[in-house]
């Protein structure tokens, strides 16, 4: 122990890594694109109350803002949103947040509309410069239908003609993406009770001189096949990632035959929660820059189209996301362990890399950043689940004696998600003061191939927490945690996961809620439409397996509990409606088990604000030092 160092308890160690400094710097990154020479993403900034703002750096070096107060470049298709814009020529086309409507901004700064005030919502937007014409998603939210009416539109950039509906009918699409020559169009499209990662179709049309399409038909996809990004190449060859051999790969679309560029046992897309992902985008006609992940942890690399040989690009990241390749240039937000995601534009033929903005996360002092493991062990039916430790790390402080640190147990959301080994400092804010973190891709997540992201299918609520519940045991056989303070946390999915862990199994002391699901069968009839049957695959089909929603529903149990939890909630949310955590609140009150219950206005699924990002850190934190009777070397309301 040097002389700097001090001896205290875990859990309350002092750190610099405070609720604001995290609230702060959660920036959010969302879209990222090329037009030309000039590279365009979008922020989302808690300090401006979760504006989402597009950023314009040019070949100058120079990087500002292009939009500001009131807009905020944010769709609401599927609720989640995402390719919320693109730019043509200098001139950017988003949608506004607040009413959802397209606005473009000219080259000489000028914002108008381009649709008009009918309530509808657009995404995945895209420029026909051979028609004049942006071509996108359109979610249409009328009075008396039953659900939203999804379709693939065209409107007319000068906003004087009516929209023109190109593709209609199925429940689903995404993807719209127009040949270089403009003389075909690509898309996805699925239906109920699919979502993207379980089955999608990939289908090309021929589109004649007016803009109508003739001739669609489908080339890839099916009910238990998904597709992922169609890409035309220069030369107008139709690419696309494929899981039909078990993990997602590349493919080409040549000769009227789908031609695999490399086999794999690696995943080169991502679940699709949001429009406008990329992993992959094409170097002239014979290069492919892509990046894939092996357990959660990605890497960059080039095929030759030709050789169908891959090669490793040599980098520091292993979070790479939102790939955009243009001329030799690969762009993309790259993050280490640590450094936070940050924009990076990399040569392909030289190898020279620059970050183009930095995140702000990486200012951290390393003395407080704690470098995950990558941990495998025994799970339930013989497998294997996996996750990333994070030791107890703070060079101000040193090990206390015999004692073992507090675990928090983290449950991504979904739950068909993947947790990475990027620095994040809402992860460091625990670390920094004593806890382990276990971070658990349990059985459904992503990057592990088709069969593991399957093992959640009809048992969600028991694979997932059979994992978080043997990555704790493995722990504490390792004698690494204190078995008597283990903490499970989650939101949304990892929410339901973390309940139904507190309700059915005894190992968890303590809890955290962020906008969880308590009521799966609420949740089947009240959620929106993009996961109204999304439960069909994890629970079965509502209402025949009633009773297995009612098995699987902490609610129900509320009896079983004994463990003090803490719940936080947008009131404003859609996905997981404000009852799902009121109900489980008045249950434990009713039984006088401590519970704490935070709801916040303005907030929708998934927190956006600043201050109420660091209230509800500064309150766990607080609350896990009530239940657990440690002291607390900082100030917290």
């Amino acid at each position: 122990m040097t002389n700097r160092q001090k001896q205290h308890g875990y859990g309350s160690w002092r750190s610099p890594i405070t609720a604001e400094l995290v609230a702060r710097q959660s920036i959010r990154f969302g879209d990222l694109l090329v037009d030309g020479k000039v590279l365009y993403w979008v922020e989302s900034r808690p300090a401006e109350k979760g504006r989402s703002v597009i950023v314009q750096h040019t070949p100058d070096g120079r990087t500002c803002d292009v939009i500001h107060t009131p807009f905020s470049a944010r769709s609401r298709v599927h609720e989640y949103g995402g390719g919320a814009f693109t730019v043509s020529k200098g001139v950017i086309y988003f949608v506004n947040f607040d009413d959802q409507r397209i606005y473009t901004k000219d080259v000489a700064g000028a914002i108008h509309p381009v649709t008009s005030e009918d309530g509808n919502r657009y995404a995945d937007l895209v420029v026909d410069e051979m028609r004049n014409r942006i071509i996108c998603i359109q979610e249409a939210h009328g009075e008396t239908a039953k659900e939203p009416v999804n379709s693939i539109i065209s409107i007319d950039i000068t906003g004087t003609a009516n929209p023109q509906v190109l593709v209609s009918g199925n429940d689903f699409y995404s993807s719209p993406r127009v040949s270089p020559n403009g003389k075909l169009l690509a898309w996805l499209t699925w239906n109920h009770p699919n979502m993207p990662w379980d089955g999608t179709e990939l289908w090309i049309a021929e589109v004649d001189a007016a803009g109508a399409l003739a001739n669609p038909r489908k080339v890839a996809g099916g009910f238990s096949e998904s597709i992922f990004q169609p890409e035309w190449s220069p030369d107008n060859v139709l690419h696309f990632v494929s899981d039909k051999n078990g993990w997602w790969n590349i493919y080409r679309y040549s000769g009227g035959a789908a031609e695999i560029l490399v086999k794999m046992e690696a995943e080169f897309a991502m679940p699709q929660w949001v429009f406008g992902l990329s992993t992959y985008g094409l170097i002239g006609r014979d290069r492919v820059a892509c990046t894939f992940n092996r357990k959660g942890i990605w890497q960059l690399a080039m095929i030759d189209v030709k050789t169908r040989k891959l090669q490793l690009v040599d980098t520091s990241y292993n979070d790479i996301t939102h790939l955009r390749t243009a001329n030799d240039w690969i762009v993309f937000y790259g993050g280490s362990p640590t450094e936070g995601l940050s924009v990076i534009r990399h040569n392909a033929s030289t190898g020279e890399a620059r970050v183009i903005r930095f995140s702000e996360e990486s200012s951290v002092d390393p003395g407080y950043i704690s470098i995950p493991e990558s941990i495998e062990f025994d799970t339930t039916d013989g497998m294997k689940a996996h996750g990333f430790l994070y030791r107890p790390k703070n060079k101000d402080y040193t090990e206390s004696g015999n004692e073992r640190p507090p675990l928090i147990v983290i449950t991504h959301g979904g739950p068909t998600s993947c947790s990475y080994a990027s620095l994040d400092l809402k992860i460091q804010f625990w670390t920094s003061r004593g806890f382990a973190v276990l971070d658990v891709n349990y059985g459904g997540s992503t990057g592990f191939g088709r069969p593991y992201r399957e093992r959640l299918k009809g048992k969600w609520g028991i694979v997932d927490v059979d994992d978080c519940v043997n990555g704790v045991r493995y722990l504490m056989k390792k004698n690494l945690v204190d078995g008597e303070r283990v903490i499970i946390r989650g939101g949304s999915a990892g929410g339901y996961t973390t309940l139904a862990a507190l309700t059915y199994r005894n190992l968890f002391k303590a809890g955290a809620s962020y906008y969880g699901v308590s009521d799966l069968a609420a949740l089947a009839r009240e959620t929106h439409k993009f996961e109204s049957r999304y439960l069909d695959s994890l629970v079965g089909p509502y209402p025949e397996a009633k009773k297995i929603y009612r098995e699987r529903s902490p609610i129900n149990y509320t009896e079983h509990l004994s463990a003090p939890i803490i719940f936080f909630q947008g009131l404003d949310d859609k996905v997981v409606p404000p009852n799902q955590a009121e109900k489980m609140v008045k249950a434990l009150r009713e039984r006088r088990i401590p519970v704490a219950y935070m709801a916040f206005q303005g907030e929708q699924h998934g927190f956006r604000k600043a201050e109420n990002l660091k209230r509800c850190l500064e309150a766990e934190l607080y609350f896990y030092s009530r239940v657990f009777g440690f002291r607390l070397r900082e100030d917290i309301a």
